[in-house]
C-alpha cells in the first residue's frame, strides 16, 4: 500500500483523479483485505487497468487498486481449450502465455495494452460478424464482492450471474481471475485496400456477413475508405508476414510518426486537414500478408486521441455513416482522424453493446489536443436516432434513464448489483450516471 497525492490520468489524458490512497495487491487475499479496509473507513474502491478507457469508468477517488502485480497464467485445461488468467494480465502477454499450449483467443481488438479484466469489463471488442466481444469468451470468473468474500461464477457455480458478471462495468466487485474459452492457434490472411466509400457502404452488410473479420476506415473530406479483410487459416498454411522494413515504414513511420505531426498541425491550422486526408487516402496502397492472428489483429497506436463509439443494429450502419459525412460537411468541421466501422455477432451478455442483435460499430475520434465536444455530441444524436448503444469505455453523455430503454436486461443487471454490492462500495460518479445510484 502507498499513500496517494499523485494524479492518475488515463491514456487519452481526458480523465484524471487523485485517489485517497493507492494499493498494489499481488494476491487475491490482499484484494480482499483492501476491499474490507476501504469499507471500514467509508471509502469506495475501484480496480484500474491500463487507463485505455476514454470514459470515467475506472476513476477511483477513494481507494485505487492497481492489479498489475496480480497477473499471469493460473491454469490451463488443454482438453476444453480453456485458460484461467489473473485479472491484471495484459493482452499483449497472452500470445507468449498461450503459445506453449497451441491456443489463441478467437478474436481481439486492435489495441493490446489493456488488462484482461479491464478489457472484458468495459466491453472491448474486435471485428467479425460471426464473433463476439472479449466478454463472450469468458466461461468463468472470480469476484471479490462488497463484503470482501470470494464469489465464483461459472456454468456450475452461480450460473444465473454469468450474463451480468461477464461484463460488469466494475460495478459488481473486483474481478480477480477470468477463465476464457480459447481456440487452436490460427493464421490470418490479411488484405488491405483503398476503395471508393460509396461502394464500401453498399457492400458493408454482405462483407460483414461473409468475411471472417472485416472493417473499414474512412478519412473525412475524401471519397476513399481503407478496407481490411482478414480470413482465418490453419497454422499449417504457412506464414507470409510483412517484411520488417515495410511494417516499420507503414505502421510506425507513416501511421504514427508522420501522422502525429499532421494531427498536431491540424489542431492549430484546421484548413490543412482536408488536403492531408486526401494525401493519406492516395498514399494508402494495397497490402496482403499472412501471419499469426494477434500480429494481424493488433495495431500499434502511439498518436493520442479521444474516441466515441456507438453500436447500431448492423443494417443501419451505412445510413448512419452517410449522415455523419453530411454532418461534417454541413458544419464545416475539419476532422483529421478517420471514422472506423466494424461488426460483431449478437450475444447474450446483458450489458454487451451487441446484446440480442447483430451489431455494427461506428467510432469517431479527435486528436487529444482538440476539443471533441461539439463533434461527439452531434454524432451521438445521429447514433441515438438509430437505436445506438454507447461503448462503456468511450466518451458519451448517456444516463441510466436513457440507457434502460436500450437494454432489455438493464433492470436485471441492477438487481444483481443490489445483491452483490448493496453499499455501492465499487461505484463512482460514472457508474452513478449510467446505472443510477
Amino acid at each position: 500500500m502507498s499513500a496517494s497525492g499523485a494524479v492518475w490520468r488515463n491514456w487519452a489524458r481526458n480523465q484524471a483523479v487523485t485517489p485517497v490512497r493507492v494499493e498494489r495487491p499481488s494476491s487475491v487475499a490482499a484484494v480482499q483485505r483492501a476491499v474490507v479496509a476501504a469499507g471500514a473507513v467509508g471509502l469506495r474502491v475501484k480496480a484500474v487497468g491500463s487507463g485505455h478507457s476514454f470514459s470515467g469508468i475506472a476513476l477511483a477517488p477513494g481507494v485505487q487498486l492497481d492489479l498489475f502485480d496480480l497477473a499471469g497464467l493460473i491454469g490451463v485445461d488443454t482438453v476444453a481449450g480453456q485458460v484461467t488468467l489473473a485479472a491484471g494480465t495484459r493482452l499483449f502477454e497472452l500470445p507468449r502465455l498461450l503459445r506453449p499450449y497451441g491456443l489463441a483467443l478467437p478474436n481481439l481488438g486492435d489495441v493490446d495494452r489493456q488488462t484482461i479484466s479491464g478489457a472484458t469489463s468495459t466491453g472491448t471488442h474486435g471485428t467479425g460478424g460471426r464473433y463476439g466481444g472479449l466478454a463472450t469468451q469468458i466461461v468463468a470468473l472470480t469476484l471479490v464482492v462488497g463484503d470482501g468474500t470470494l464469489l465464483r461464477v461459472s456454468a456450475t457455480e452461480n450460473p444465473e450471474l454469468l450474463p451480468a458478471t461477464r461484463l460488469g462495468l466494475g460495478a459488481l466487485g473486483i474481478v480477480v481471475d477470468v477463465t476464457l474459452q480459447c481456440v487452436p492457434a490460427f493464421l490470418l490472411h490479411a488484405v488491405e485496400a483503398a476503395e471508393p466509400l460509396e461502394e464500401v457502404l453498399e457492400h458493408y452488410l454482405d462483407r460483414s456477413d461473409h468475411s471472417d473479420h472485416y472493417e473499414f476506415f474512412w478519412f473525412p473530406h475524401t471519397e476513399t475508405a481503407l478496407t481490411k479483410t482478414n480470413t482465418r487459416l490453419p497454422l499449417e498454411s504457412g506464414r507470409s508476414p510483412l517484411g520488417k522494413v515495410a511494417r516499420f515504414v507503414d505502421d510506425e513511420l507513416l501511421a504514427n510518426g508522420v501522422y502525429r505531426g499532421i494531427c498536431a498541425l491540424g489542431a492549430v491550422a484546421p484548413a490543412t486537414v482536408p488536403g492531408f486526408n486526401r494525401l493519406a487516402a492516395r498514399l494508402t496502397g494495397r497490402r496482403e500478408f499472412t501471419d499469426v492472428s494477434h500480429r494481424v489483429f493488433l495495431t500499434n497506436r502511439t498518436v493520442r486521441f479521444q474516441e466515441m463509439e456507438y453500436a447500431l443494429p448492423r443494417a443501419l450502419v451505412p445510413a448512419a455513416v452517410r449522415e455523419v459525412r453530411a454532418l461534417i460537411e454541413a458544419r464545416g468541421w475539419r476532422i483529421s482522424f478517420p471514422i472506423e466501422v466494424r461488426s460483431a455477432a449478437a450475444d447474450d451478455v446483458w450489458l454487451s453493446t451487441a446484446a440480442g442483435r447483430e451489431t455494427g460499430y461506428i467510432a469517431v475520434h479527435r486528436y487529444y489536443r482538440e476539443d471533441p465536444a461539439a463533434y461527439f455530441q452531434a454524432v451521438e444524436a445521429i447514433m441515438r436516432a438509430h437505436g445506438g448503444r454507447p461503448h462503456w469505455g468511450k466518451t458519451h453523455d448517456r444516463d441510466a434513464a436513457s440507457l434502460r430503454t436500450d437494454y432489455p436486461h438493464f433492470d436485471d443487471f441492477l438487481s444483481v448489483r443490489d445483491r452483490l454490492d448493496p453499499e455501492r462500495r465499487f461505484s463512482n460518479s460514472y457508474l452513478e450516471r449510467v446505472l443510477g445510484r
